[in-house]
């Protein structure tokens, strides 16, 4: 696969287990998946996080929602080190878009992660702010517009041409549900997709034989109702 895959979460075990199996290329988190992972420390934990996993890509979110503190914890995050990307919501709370930031940050230098994207209006106003010396990711919510009963790939793929000029822009399908969303999004021109650590481990079974699965599935259900005790007749 050509496609990078970046776990997605805020257990720092989890994390340095996958950086050492070797199976995937950087890691995203954000405010939310933090406060699920039980972590109190924000500062501390990215901290951590950097130290252990000082080489591949580490994306860290801002999350004030007035743009000028966005700015201040923006340079805040990338004074931090690392491969540190800083994660930008398209918009703040009030709708409002933040591409003022955006621009500003990329010209900068910032390496930037704009984040929460759900439409081709977004992506485009994206693009128009990036910065094309600069790197950047750009983050499709894909699973999320398939949450609402709408094909992402059609979406994924006019995103990838409307990157296209950018040669340090890479498009992320974001909220991955399963692995075949990892095929969908290099099909797509996907660069990275972020998954969970329970679709990182499913990385093995790609290309293997469907008898094979069958017989392990089968093998499996007669397992548990033997250990269960179940009986029938």
């Amino acid at each position: 696969m050509r496609i990078k895959i970046f776990q997605d979460g805020a257990d720092l075990d989890a994390m340095i287990a996958a950086r050492t199996s070797g199976r995937v290329q950087g890691f995203t988190t954000n405010p939310s998946l933090m406060r699920k992972a039980g972590v109190k420390d924000y500062k501390a934990f990215a901290l951590k996080a950097i130290a252990a996993i000082p080489d591949l890509p580490i994306s860290f979110e801002v999350f004030s929602d007035e743009f000028d503190v966005m700015e201040r914890e923006a340079r805040e995050i990338r004074s931090w080190g690392g491969n540190t990307h800083v994660k930008i919501p398209v918009i703040n709370t009030k709708g409002e878009s933040a591409a003022p930031l955006i621009r500003k940050l990329a010209r900068e230098g910032f390496s930037l992660n704009v984040t929460a994207i759900l439409t081709l209006d977004q992506v485009k106003t994206v693009a128009g702010a990036l910065d094309p010396a600069t790197r950047s990711i750009v983050s499709v919510f894909a699973g999320r517009i398939a949450d609402t009963g709408i094909d992402p790939m059609p979406v994924m793929t006019q995103s990838a041409k409307l990157l296209a000029s950018l040669p340090k822009a890479e498009l992320l399908w974001a909220s991955s549900r399963e692995f075949l969303n990892v095929i969908q999004a290099e099909s797509c021109g996907c660069h990275i997709i972020t998954a969970t650590p329970d679709i990182v481990a499913k990385l093995p079974l790609l290309g293997k034989d469907l008898r094979q699965v069958s017989l392990e599935t089968v093998k499996t259900f007669y397992a548990d109702a033997r250990a269960s005790g179940f009986k029938i007749v």
